[in-house]
């Protein structure tokens, strides 16, 4: 038999010993994808907008981030601005600019071709994200490269295409699906430098090309979310050169050629935001953003060491159920520079993470593309752990499908006040992939068990997003305040909230909308027609006795029930507008 080296450790082939026919559409597949890398990369496109567009131009803004940075581009494009930070009045400056360009450049471009009402379609503003999640994809595959063989980095790109977390990001108008995209390229680049460093003929692209590579995903990372970037490059090559006693690799990504190429793309909006800001920005950014999420639990997302291993299990599905049989496997090739790298790339960062009070899900995501290139090599190698106990854990990919497919259809009939019959269908296809991922793993084998479980993730994909979210209106009552006002054939409607004071409002309602209690959103009322007035229930009655004592005269429209996401709790708000001679 013929002895394959893999990516970490050499073991003898196996011959492929096909039991029945279960699993040869995967085969076929697979085959098919990985007979040439253009092939493999058009797979890999395939299935990232199978599982990213369900959604994405339907679901309304998800309140509170996703607004903010809509709105901020949408003021960008009012003014003319495309230097400054707002949301309405307020700056923001806790990240750089670079996500709000791209989005200002998808909302132009759609008016300019005629879409209407781009300025406040958030789909649009999301299409940097969906951009930046197949990218990362893409990218991992490329950077897998480095690593494993062909068929292996098709898996890695499958598991991340799939994974719970980034077709979140990639429906979200912010910053966390480029940043993913320039991470895995500067890493993917670092792989290559340091792996030719150790002998091990990695690539064939010459080294310029290499360093290009890296100094423009550091300057573009720096744009997009800050010195996030820097700090996982930088923590994988502290690791690296402790480990190794060296840091000589370092020299072949060129930093005396780099490192002022990558000050020349993010010095000039640096220096005029600073200008701008009188030196506020890098307080804001540094101080109120970065330091206070190191220090404390900011904006309530405090959580206790180990949390993100806890949610990995959730966020990184399907890929995550396979990563205890990896582990084995990666812990005994963990001296070897292939695994070694992609270890630095994890541990040192992770470690960060779970030490840090603030913790949201999208922090780690980064990470994510090392982790499924390491389980992906071992699925390849026929390297995962046949511990019994280990592999009942696989029954997670059922378990946790059937028990989100049910959430869903509970939301339609809690939330959404009906059955809900297109997400029907859809979660009972991804139960039924998730069952089978199941029971056929020691049948068919991982790499089959893997792609089923990729199908039924997909299938959760049109459920959740296609069919679930967009139809509950409940969850959004900024679309209903909106809608109502702006049916209302006013040329220049003005809104005042009170009570009700989401992100998503604003973006929705525009940019001129005012903020205030019950008693002065009748006052504001008074000032003229085409005024509209969104009312609390818990304001209703100072707005109500602020009316009558200064005689303004009004006409009640629609009441909006829903939920408040952030608020956690039932929302009811009343809506008024100005009589024309008020």
């Amino acid at each position: 038999m013929k002895r394959v080296a893999t990516a970490d450790m050499t073991i003898i082939a196996q011959p492929k010993i096909w039991k029945g026919f279960k699993n040869w559409g995967i085969a076929t597949l697979m085959g098919f994808a990985v007979a040439s890398h253009l092939r493999a990369v058009a797979v890999l496109a395939v299935i990232s907008l199978a599982s990213f567009l369900p959604g994405l131009f339907q679901v309304p803004p998800v309140d509170r981030d996703e607004p903010r940075f809509a709105q901020a581009t949408k003021q960008m494009i009012e003014t003319g601005d495309y230097v400054d930070i707002r949301f309405q009045d307020e700056t923001r400056y806790k990240k750089p600019v670079g996500i709000y360009w791209l989005q200002a450049t998808a909302v132009e471009m759609a008016e300019a071709v005629g879409v209407p009402r781009a300025a406040t379609n958030i789909g649009i503003y999301r299409i940097p994200s969906l951009i930046g999640a197949i990218g990362a994809v893409l990218v991992t595959y490329w950077a897998a490269l480095a690593f494993v063989s062909r068929r292996a980095a098709l898996m890695a790109g499958a598991m991340m295409a799939t994974s719970i977390l980034l077709g979140v990001e990639a429906r979200l108008a912010k910053t966390d699906a480029m940043l993913l995209l320039t991470t895995t390229a500067a890493l993917g680049a670092m792989a290559r430098a340091y792996l030719i460093e150790q002998g091990d003929r990695a690539t064939s692209l010459p080294p310029l090309v290499i360093a290009a590579i890296f100094w423009s995903a550091i300057a573009a990372g720096i744009l997009i979310k800050g010195p996030m970037i820097l700090m996982f490059a930088g923590f994988a090559a502290v690791a690296l050169a402790v480990a190794d006693r060296s840091a000589r690799w370092l020299w072949r990504l060129k930093p005396a050629i780099g490192l002022p190429f990558a000050l020349a793309l993010v010095t000039p909006w640096v220096v005029a935001i600073l200008l701008r800001s009188d030196g506020s920005f890098l307080t804001d950014a540094l101080g109120q953003d970065m330091f206070a999420k190191v220090t404390g639990g900011q904006e309530t997302h405090g959580m206790p060491p180990g949390s993100y291993f806890v949610v990995f299990w959730e966020t990184f599905f399907p890929g995550a159920m396979l990563a205890g049989l990896a582990a084995p496997a990666v812990w005994r090739a963990r001296t070897e520079p292939r695994c070694k790298l992609l270890l630095a790339w994890v541990v040192p960062s992770w470690i960060a993470f779970e030490l840090v009070p603030t913790k949201l899900p999208h922090y780690v995501l980064p990470l994510y593309p090392a982790l499924a290139i390491l389980i992906a090599g071992v699925v390849d190698s026929h390297s995962l752990s046949r511990n019994r106990w280990l592999v009942r854990g696989t029954i997670w990919w059922f378990i946790l499908m059937m028990v989100v497919a049910l959430l869903l259809i509970a939301l339609q009939i809690v939330v959404g006040q009906r059955l809900g019959l297109w997400t029907w269908p859809f979660a009972a296809a991804a139960v039924i992939f998730s069952l089978f991922a199941w029971l056929l793993y020691q049948v068919d084998g991982a790499e089959a068990s893997l792609m089923r479980a990729v199908a039924a993730s997909l299938m959760l994909s049109f459920a959740a997003y296609g069919a679930t979210f967009p139809g509950l209106r409940g969850l959004f009552p900024s679309v209903g305040l909106a809608n109502y006002m702006h049916s209302a054939g006013c040329a220049d409607p003005v809104a005042v909230t009170a009570g009700f004071h989401e992100p998503s409002l604003v973006f929705l309602a525009g940019t001129n909308t005012n903020h205030g209690v019950g008693s002065s959103a009748a006052d504001f009322l008074l000032g003229g027609p085409c005024r509209f007035a969104f009312v609390d229930s818990r304001q209703e009655r100072a707005f109500v006795q602020r009316a009558d004592a200064i005689g303004l005269r009004y006409t009640t429209g629609p009441r909006i029930e829903g939920f408040n996401i952030n608020g956690g709790g039932a929302a009811t708000i009343a809506t008024y507008r100005s009589e024309r001679g008020s």
